[in-house]
Formats: structure tokens, C-alpha cells, sequence
């Protein structure tokens, strides 16, 4: 299997490209973003590319994949609409369309989150779009598209989140949230887990599009 990952420097996209890394499936991941990686693996080529929202000059690298791992996003806080929707719909529909294009048989893996409003109406921003990028994404002519909808996530085997704030929450709050995964599995996963699920379905597929926490974890584990 050849993997498409983006956001791979961000903590999602951390966990998911470690899993990839130790799968014996996985032949090759391509990571494309803004920033370098500071690892290497004889499976990992890196293709740092500045302008995220033109990828016309890439094509005949995007070629031949058969799945997209899409991790990127950014936190709404403090963020107009007009400029949350670009970083986040425009951002992953400029992506998207031009991969479905080349790539019709690949499943597509969108992060999203839990509460996204798939209506589009609700009063929370940062829901109303995520809801309107999934359902855009949903459109697109590929082989499969999964959204995933996770809600806490515990960062494992060393990674962290470059958002200072949350890193912090996670070091004060680590032990406590591998009590409250047990505990709770809907409403929290882990790195590895919400890498091992979106290899999961890139193989298998699953039952529903969306998949949230305990959808997430289940995948993971295989069942």
C-alpha cells in the first residue's frame, strides 16, 4: 500500500505516520507539508511543498497512491469564519479534488472531530465547517472516504502537539487520560489508535463514514 500523509508534523499526523512506518503493508508514505520531518525511514520520502493550496506542479508525484491520510486543520480560537473556512475547507478541498482526479480508486481519510455539524446550520463556527468540508469531501469521486470525529486524544510514544497549551495539558494530564480511555472509549482515544484505524480501513473499509471515538478504537483493534 502507498500512503498519501498530510500534516505529518502535528500530533495526529505523528501517530499516523508511525503506524504506517511499522505496518508491513505499507510500502511507502509520502508526507507532504510546509515543514520538514526531523525522522527518516527507508519507507518515508518528504516533499515539503509551501503552497498548500496549489498543487498543479505536483501532479505526476500524487500519482498512484491508494490512500490519503488528511491531518491537517487548525485551531478555531480567535479565528474569523471567512478565515477558519479557508484554513480548513479551501485548504482541504484544493487537496482533495486534485487527488480524486488522479487517484479514483484511493480512500480518502479526513480528520475532523467530535460535535462537527454534518447540516451545516448550527451556532458553533468551527462545527457549521467542518460539517460543509466533510460533506464536500464526501462528494468527490474516490474509491472511499472515511471522517474521522475524535474527540480527546492522548499523544503516545513520545510525540507531542505543537500547540503549547495542549502539550502542557497533556504532560500535567497524561496518567489520567490512559484511566479515562478505559474508562471511557467514546470520548477518548490515543495516537496509535487513530493510526492503526485510519490503516484499518484503507484496507478493510468500514461499516459507516463517520467514525468517531469508539468506532476508532474499535478499528484499531481490529474488530
Amino acid at each position: 500500500m502507498r500512503v498519501l500523509l498530510f500534516g505529518a508534523t502535528g500530533m495526529v499526523g505523528q501517530g499516523v505516520l508511525r503506524e504506517c512506518l511499522l505496518a508491513p503493508d505499507v510500502q511507502e508514505v509520502l508526507a507532504i507539508g510546509r515543514t520538514p520531518l526531523s525522522r527518516t525511514h527507508e519507507k518515508l520520502r518528504q516533499l515539503q511543498h509551501r503552497d498548500m493550496f496549489d498543487y498543479r506542479q505536483l501532479e505526476a508525484q500524487l500519482q498512484g497512491f491508494d490512500a490519503c491520510f488528511f491531518c491537517l486543520g487548525v485551531s478555531a480560537v480567535g479565528m474569523a469564519e471567512a478565515e477558519y473556512s479557508r484554513l480548513t475547507y479551501d485548504l482541504t478541498l484544493d487537496a482533495a479534488t486534485i487527488l480524486a482526479r488522479l487517484n479514483p480508486q484511493m480512500t480518502f481519510v479526513y480528520v475532523s472531530g467530535a460535535g462537527t455539524d454534518s447540516s451545516e446550520q448550527g451556532r458553533v463556527m468551527w462545527a457549521r465547517v467542518k460539517g460543509r468540508t466533510e460533506n464536500a469531501v464526501q462528494r468527490l469521486p474516490f474509491k472511499a472516504v472515511y471522517l474521522f470525529r475524535p474527540a480527546a486524544i492522548q499523544p503516545l510514544h513520545g510525540i507531542r502537539s505543537k500547540t503549547a497549551f495542549y502539550q502542557m495539558f497533556y504532560s500535567v494530564f497524561g496518567p489520567l487520560l490512559s484511566w479515562a480511555r478505559r474508562r471511557w472509549p467514546n470520548a477518548v482515544t490515543s495516537t496509535e489508535e487513530v493510526g492503526k484505524a485510519m490503516l484499518t480501513v484503507a484496507r478493510h473499509g468500514a461499516p459507516t463514514a463517520i467514525i468517531e471515538g469508539e468506532a476508532i478504537n474499535r478499528l484499531a483493534s481490529g474488530r
